[in-house]
């Protein structure tokens, strides 16, 4: 063995150590050694290699096609969203522009809900199954060539891809019926007093949908054939109010105001050519028909580039906005075909006296074979406590009998005013709330007609305390219209509080309900208009004196700025004491009614004792 000296051993390690010590570069393999790629089904061989721009013959590759149906874990899946829009949305909105009839706005919110809903759900089927047929022609035209031979202009074509035998239909058992699930439209009926917001609660919810509307009066409608307006005019004026656009047409509301007024008479000495008669024209169009109508240029039809009004450019439930001013000016006798299927009708009408014949069914009991006998005295005091000359609301208070027959004719009612807050608002008798389709056939309208119609909201008499907030609340309230129209004559306009509830006091006693708030301001400031413009005037002021009719609306000029604002805080400092006394004699009462009986005054005759512990 040869042994190095130790120098040359140092040398030789520092060499090996060293950086730039030359390497040999380690000899190539001339064949990379893979394995196979082995699954349960297939066994692939040792060459193939994976590339990321080539799928073919891969087991983790698929094909997909847009329009065929989703398969696998998705399948079950809803192909569509949630809703843009819901009920709750809708009364919110609703809520801007509509005091009060919190029932009537929910059921009337989730019954138009429900109807653009079905409106839109069959669009997408419509638009599925067009692209279906649009795709099934696509490979038609794919697997049929056309043969060519000698003959020319010959197009005879041959399938290029065989036919599967099937079994013949006699061995298949039964009949299978593949239509889809029909959605069918709930018509809505809205009943209450004139003036308390049934065709605003409509035209708003028209507004936020973008859809066409149109209102008809029902008074003039005769039967066809007979003087008078036909039934089918109410489609003639949607369509015009679409400006002649068939597709927004089909899915409009109309609303047939007044439809008391075509209730079958009683007594009829002919033929009943506008009630009965009406009716059964109208059940046409409810049931769903096509209409034609043809091109007349209706007078309030907005026309294209000169209607104010423009509607806003998105639909919350759909893809298809609609625009007043667009679609297709009418031609000079051109026929439109309107299909109602998709139309949503809402009747309107105040039915007087229909609470006397929801009363007289509630009051009936039996004693025995069906024989009808009055009730208790609640419904006899309800019917004639609900008489037109006596407009006081009856509030339905905890325990009360109104509540326990609200709670036996209503589903979920509950008390809106509770023992422990006296402040809030109560909930008010209405007749019209326990309605029943038997009450529509008694009162004149056709069986046909009342089953089509399924959803029905009543609306209250309006309150006082409403009509206070109708003055101030809205955003197109009455007060802030006045006050824009003053102040486009460089005048202030300013209402205390007491005259605002003085204003609606006097709108109360009228029965027109909100309507009459406008007669009341129109009457009190129709001087004010006259003599102010133009003048050095630039406050007016209207205090509770002024709302009883006691003197003029007050004028102060430019420098009496000061004077008009102490004028103010002075009313309204007495309206507030006023109203901490009433709280005062409230909690007072109430207390009184409430005191055990060992804190009661001593009682020194049986009269005392009856009138403070039986209470009469």
């Amino acid at each position: 063995m040869l042994r190095l000296p130790i120098q040359a051993r140092g040398l030789l390690r520092a060499h090996r150590n060293s950086p730039l010590r030359y390497r040999h570069a380690p000899k190539p393999l001339t064949r990379p050694v893979r394995r196979g790629f082995t699954s349960s089904s297939t066994t692939f061989p040792a060459w193939s290699q994976f590339d990321r721009s080539d799928f073919t013959n891969q087991p983790w590759t698929g094909s997909y096609e847009p329009d065929l149906p989703t398969t696998g874990p998705l399948a079950s899946a809803p192909a569509f969203g949630a809703p843009r829009v819901t009920p709750r949305t809708l009364k919110q909105y609703l809520d801007q522009f509509v005091v009060g009839q919190d029932r009537a706005k929910k059921i009337l919110s989730v019954a138009v809900f429900n109807h653009y809903q079905r409106v839109q759900e069959l669009q997408r089927r419509e638009e599925e199954n067009a692209e279906l047929l649009a795709k099934r022609a696509r490979r038609e035209a794919i697997e049929h060539h056309p043969v060519e031979d000698e003959f020319p202009g010959q197009q005879q074509t041959v399938n290029t891809t065989p036919e599967i035998g099937t079994l013949p239909t006699s061995a298949q058992p039964g009949l299978d019926d593949s239509s889809e699930l029909q959605l069918e439209k709930s018509n809505i009926l809205l009943l209450g007093p004139s003036g308390v917001g049934k065709t605003l609660m409509a035209k708003t919810l028209a507004r936020i949908l973008s859809v066409p509307f149109s209102i008809s009066d029902c008074t003039p409608f005769t039967q066809a054939g007979y003087i008078g307006e036909d039934a089918e005019v109410c489609v003639h004026r949607l369509l015009a109010a679409a400006n002649y656009d068939v597709e927004q047409a089909e899915r409009g509301i109309i609303v047939l105001d007044e439809v008391d007024k075509i209730a079958a008479a009683k007594v009829s000495h002919g033929k009943d050519v506008s009630g009965e008669g009406v009716q059964q024209a109208l059940l046409k169009l409810i049931e769903g028909t096509t209409v034609q109508v043809q091109a007349k240029q209706e007078r309030s039809a907005p026309r294209v580039g000169n209607s104010p009004n423009t509607f806003p450019s998105n639909n919350p439930l759909g893809n298809s906005p609609f625009n007043p001013n667009g679609g297709n000016m009418p031609q000079k006798g051109e026929v439109y075909n309107v299909r109602t299927d998709n139309i949503l009708f809402i009747f309107s009408g105040a039915f007087v006296g229909l609470h006397k014949v929801i009363m007289d069914r509630i009051s009936r009991g039996s004693i025995g074979f069906g024989q009808p006998v009055r009730g208790s005295a609640l419904t006899n005091n309800r019917s004639r406590d609900h008489t037109p000359g006596n407009n006081e609301p009856i509030p339905i208070l905890p325990g009360s009998e109104e509540e326990a027959l609200y709670k036996k004719h209503l589903p979920f009612f509950t008390s809106a005013t509770s023992p422990n807050s006296p402040d809030s608002e109560p909930t008010y008798f209405n007749a019209l709330d326990l309605l029943n389709p038997t009450d529509l056939q008694n009162y004149g309208f056709i069986p046909e007609l009342v089953g089509r119609v399924p959803v029905t909201a009543a609306l209250s008499t309006l309150t006082t305390p409403l009509l206070v907030r109708i003055l101030t609340e809205p955003r197109n309230s009455l007060l802030a219209q006045y006050t824009t129209l003053f102040s486009l004559s460089g005048i202030e306009l300013r209402f205390t509080t007491p005259a605002l509830h003085k204003i609606a006091a006097n709108a109360f006693t009228m029965g027109t309900g909100a309507r009459a708030l406008r007669t009341e301001l129109e009457t009190i400031l129709s001087d004010a208009m006259f003599e102010t413009p133009g003048s050095s005037v630039k406050f007016v002021l209207v205090t509770e004196s002024v709302a009883e009719r006691n003197e003029k609306p007050i004028y102060l000029a430019r420098g009496q700025g000061g004077r008009f604002h102490s004028m103010i805080a002075a009313e309204e400092s007495k309206w507030e004491e006023k109203v901490r006394q009433e709280k005062a004699e409230k909690s007072k009462d109430k207390k009184a009614k409430t005191r055990p009986a060992d804190e009661l005054p001593p009682i020194s005759s049986f009269r005392e004792y009856r009138t403070q512990t039986a209470g009469f």
